[in-house]
């Protein structure tokens, strides 16, 4: 008896023993399953290649393309450009990533090759801009440049399809697209810092091309997955259908080449001022991050419901630049809708590229940007040759005509398909 108390001493510590070592197990249990999908989820490389993709559009594009239209005021003076002639090379350089995007989708199975190209030519092309003497090395530079930005969109297409599973696809797609933004943004705030001179700010544009490109080869060689089955590519009676979203984005690349080309410059001569302009060039950035928050939203109405609603916003937003007055809030506000209507318009052309041809998305999808960007050759010539007549303003009001002509044709889309039919083809699709 008088061993009772040690004995139950020994069963309460046998007992509190055996619950810390249980307590241990479900602790470190939870904490291992925690860190298996910490790791999963990183292995997955979802994330990581939306964010290598998103810094390859925004170096192509933000930094190296569209850097152009920004800079332009400051290397006009260096190089003693004239408006008309300035919208040439704008031309020459849509022109290039034209043939860039057509490359692409002849070579759409390649798509680790595209972006190893959009690389080559997006960081070549802004290096030869940053050390070019004059007009006659420029050019062929902001050429090579510009074809760089038609390589990047269709590969990132195809990368997305390839690595990413079906059910985030549209979502990581819109991602990457809103890339330009981010690029707008940086190459702000990488002018706010380095003007007059802008030779620093290509050269800026360049390194940042190649590291981003080289994350994307890491990226998608290191997520590799197998391939789908191979289609055939469409004949002329697949590409008849897209005849519609041709058409809009031909008007639209029209309608926005005011913006790209002279944007920075109309709403410097309006009287905002140097700063006020740089800052509407990073709003039209800022804008065009923001489609990320709307990208769900988008994406749940059909293709040319989308295109419609994206492509008003840049016929009022380019209507209002040419009203600014000098207000630099005015300025800055439209330059916001641009940005978020046009990069969030690109996606609704991916969609509507994917919705008509389903097992070629990176196909349509070069065929629509081509046209996009032929739209914005004859764009920026136009309004150069009216800016050198008349007024840049005059421009942009025709330009904003324009898109209003591009958003009726996703108008007419929707009318003409109806719910019944969308509802019909939704049910006749092969499962995925």
């Amino acid at each position: 008896m008088a061993s009772t108390p040690s004995v139950k001493s020994s069963s309460s510590a046998a007992s509190r023993s055996r619950v810390w070592v249980l307590f241990r197990v479900a602790t470190e249990s939870a904490y291992a399953g925690k860190v298996k999908r910490t790791l999963s989820f990183w292995r997955d490389g979802d994330t990581a290649l939306a964010l290598a993709g998103t810094c390859l559009i925004a170096g192509t594009y933000g930094l190296v393309r569209l850097a152009y239209g920004l800079f332009l005021p400051d290397l006009s003076a260096s190089l003693d450009l004239g408006s008309a002639a300035a919208g040439v090379i704008s031309s020459g350089a849509s022109i290039a990533y034209c043939v860039g995007a057509l490359v692409a989708a002849a070579a759409d199975r390649h798509p680790r090759s595209l972006v190893a190209a959009a690389l080559l030519a997006g960081s070549l092309g802004a290096l030869g801009m940053a050390v070019a003497p004059g007009v006659a090395e420029f050019v062929p530079a902001a050429v090579v440049g510009s074809a760089g930005a038609g390589l990047a969109s269709p590969a990132l297409v195809a990368v997305v399809a390839r690595h990413v599973a079906a059910r985030r696809r549209d979502r990581v797609q819109a991602v990457v697209n809103s890339g330009t933004g981010p690029g707008l943004v940086l190459a702000g705030l990488v002018a706010l810092v380095v003007l007059p001179h802008w030779r620093w700010g290509f050269l800026i544009g360049a390194v940042f091309t190649v590291a981003a490109g080289c994350a994307v080869l890491a990226l998608s060689h290191s997520t590799s997955q197998p391939a789908t089955k191979a289609t055939e590519g469409p004949g002329p009676i697949a590409l008849i259908a897209l005849r519609v979203p041709v058409t809009a984005a031909f008007l639209l690349g029209i309608a926005s080449a005011a913006v790209w080309t002279y944007g920075r410059t109309e709403i410097g001569d309006a009287g905002v001022g140097h700063t006020g302009a740089i800052l509407g060039w990073m709003g039209i950035g800022v804008g065009g991050t923001a489609t990320v928050l709307t990208a769900g939203f988008l994406a749940r109405l059909r293709p040319g419901g989308a295109w419609a609603l994206t492509a008003a916003g840049v016929a009022v937003s380019t209507g209002l630049l040419a009203a600014t007055g000098g207000h630099a809030s005015l300025a800055v506000a439209a330059c916001l809708l641009f940005g978020w209507a046009f990069v969030a318009a690109t996606s609704a052309l991916i969609a509507w590229a994917a919705q008509t041809l389903e097992h070629r998305a990176a196909t349509g999808t070069s065929v629509l940007f081509v046209m996009l960007t032929a739209g914005q050759a004859a764009g920026s010539a136009g309004v150069g040759a009216l800016g050198g007549l008349d007024s840049l303003s005059t421009g942009f009001v025709l330009a904003a005509v324009t898109a209003v002509l591009a958003a009726s044709c996703g108008v007419a889309s929707v009318v003409r398909v109806g719910p019944g039919r969308v509802a019909a083809a939704r049910r006749s699709r092969p499962a995925t």
